[in-house]
């Protein structure tokens, strides 16, 4: 039985269903026992996903202390011998998962996006040279397996409901470094990753990229961009969909003046439809595309828009 310990996201649940799909991919679904370490204990009954949620002894850890929290899962891996550890590729993990890797001396592989066996081989899949390409990484030497996992490149299915049940875990941890002086509340800001439909921009419509808020606005959408548009500064990296941007899976995502690159169309593997509109039917993207519209991005743009609104006044 291979046991693997999984740092939760308490802001985004849907990352631990992710993250223990890649235990599944890793071990089988039959051969693992799952811990998930959360930082900030909830009082209702836990979902069934874990085997166990193990929790720090009330107070000995606050949930902003990255070092303590290294300190107190390295403690977790000594007493219960793990063989995968996984944390979210998130602003936190990334600050807890260099941490514990030193502590534990083991290597980390960072931003994961793919699992693959090879021969009695695991390959850990991530993107290289600002996400010009992909590298397959190989484990060697003792230790456990240590990766921090990209947001959405894994969509969860179904496991095994199990009776999970709950751990405090005391250690002897210092008192923190860290003081907390307050919080305030920060505006939500949108997340492309969680848009049911995006409509992207790439090279082709590099002059005209605010157009795309135009159809956005009827269909209700987000807007993305590629990463040339990125580095051209016409728009945020935050919108930046690609293997140096964000892995997406909208049900439908409208490339419009895209031509897709490798790392581009790395970040559309689990988009649900996609359509393509491009003056080349020959564009890379086409060929993942249900719907190819050959033609310029800005006449689509303004046709699909005016054949929106009629259906709208007619009440279609």
């Amino acid at each position: 039985m291979n046991r693997c310990l999984i740092l939760m996201d308490g802001n985004r649940p849907e990352t631990d269903l992710e993250l223990l799909e890649v235990t599944r991919r890793i071990h089988g679904e039959s051969q693992i026992y799952t811990m998930g370490l959360e930082l900030e204990p909830k009082d209702e009954k836990p979902s069934g996903a874990f085997d166990a949620i193990v929790n720090f002894e009330c107070g000995s850890v606050p949930p902003y202390d990255a070092a303590g929290i290294a300190m107190g899962a390295a403690a977790l891996h000594e007493m219960y011998g793990f063989d995968t550890i996984l944390v979210p590729a998130t602003f936190f993990g990334r600050m807890v998962a260099p941490r514990l890797a030193m502590r534990l001396g083991v290597g980390l592989v960072a931003d994961v996006t793919g699992i693959e066996h090879v021969g009695m081989q695991l390959e850990m899949i991530r993107p290289a040279y600002g996400g010009k390409l992909m590298a397959g990484i190989v484990k060697k030497g003792p230790g456990p397996l240590m990766m921090s996992i990209r947001e959405n490149a894994f969509p969860a299915t179904s496991g095994t409901i199990k009776q999970t049940r709950r751990i405090v875990f005391p250690f002897d941890h210092q008192p923190s470094r860290m003081t907390f002086i307050g919080a305030r509340e920060k505006p939500q800001a949108t997340d492309i990753r969680d848009s049911e439909i995006l409509i992207s921009g790439g090279g082709g419509i590099l002059e005209n990229f605010s157009r795309l808020d135009d159809l956005k606005e009827v269909l209700h959408a987000q807007v993305s961009a590629s990463r040339r548009l990125v580095d051209s500064g016409v728009a945020s990296r935050k919108i930046q969909v690609g293997q140096s941007g964000k892995t997406v899976s909208p049900r439908l995502y409208i490339a419009l003046g895209i031509d897709g690159s490798v790392q581009h169309m790395e970040g559309l593997r689990h988009v649900e439809h996609l359509i393509a509109v491009n003056t080349n039917r020959e564009a890379p993207i086409c060929s993942l595309a249900d719907v190819v519209v050959v033609g310029d991005a800005v006449e689509f743009i303004d046709r699909l828009v005016k054949r929106i609104q009629l259906q709208e006044l007619s009440g279609g």
